[in-house]
C-alpha cells in the first residue's frame, strides 16, 4: 500500500480518446501542460492515423512516467466517420478499441486509476472494461 506522499501530488486527469471526447474534457478544464522545454500534455487525440506505438507511449507516460496523474480516462471505442481510414479498411470498432487492450488488461497499479469511458457514438461496453472484469472475478462471477 502506498503512502500518502505517493498519492497527494496526483492532482491531474489524463485522457486518451477521440477528438470529441478529448475536446469535451479539455473544455471542462482537465487540460494541463508541464512547464519547461520538454513540456508534456496530459491528453492524446486518437484518430485513424494514430499508430499503436503512440497510444502505448502515451499510456506508459501517463501511468508510469508522470507522478502527477491520478486518473487516466481512455475511450473504449474511437468514433468512425464516413471516409475515414477505419471505414476504408473495413476495421471494426472493437478492433480499434482493442489496439492496446493487452496493456490495459495487464495494468494493475492502484495509481493512477485507469477508467474506460464511452465515446460519443458508442455506448459503454461493460464486457470490455478491465476494471469491471476484475471486480467480477473477485466476487466469483
Amino acid at each position: 500500500m502506498g503512502s500518502q506522499t505517493d498519492t497527494k501530488d496526483r492532482q491531474f486527469l489524463a485522457v486518451i480518446g477521440d477528438e470529441d471526447s478529448v475536446t469535451g474534457l479539455l473544455l471542462a478544464g482537465i487540460g494541463h501542460v508541464t512547464a519547461g522545454a520538454d513540456a508534456e500534455k496530459n491528453f492524446l487525440v486518437v484518430d485513424s492515423k494514430t499508430e499503436n506505438s503512440a497510444i502505448e507511449s502515451a499510456f506508459d507516460r501517463f501511468t508510469e512516467g508522470r507522478k502527477d496523474i491520478g486518473i487516466v480516462l481512455i475511450n473504449q471505442h474511437v468514433s468512425c466517420y464516413p471516409g475515414s481510414a477505419y471505414v476504408k479498411f473495413n476495421l471494426t470498432l472493437s478492433q480499434i478499441a482493442d489496439r492496446i487492450r493487452h496493456r490495459i488488461d495487464t495494468y494493475t497499479a492502484a495509481f493512477p486509476a485507469v477508467l474506460e469511458i464511452p465515446s460519443k457514438d458508442h455506448p459503454y461496453d461493460p464486457e470490455k472494461d478491465s476494471v469491471l472484469r476484475r471486480v467480477r472475478r473477485l466476487f466469483g462471477e
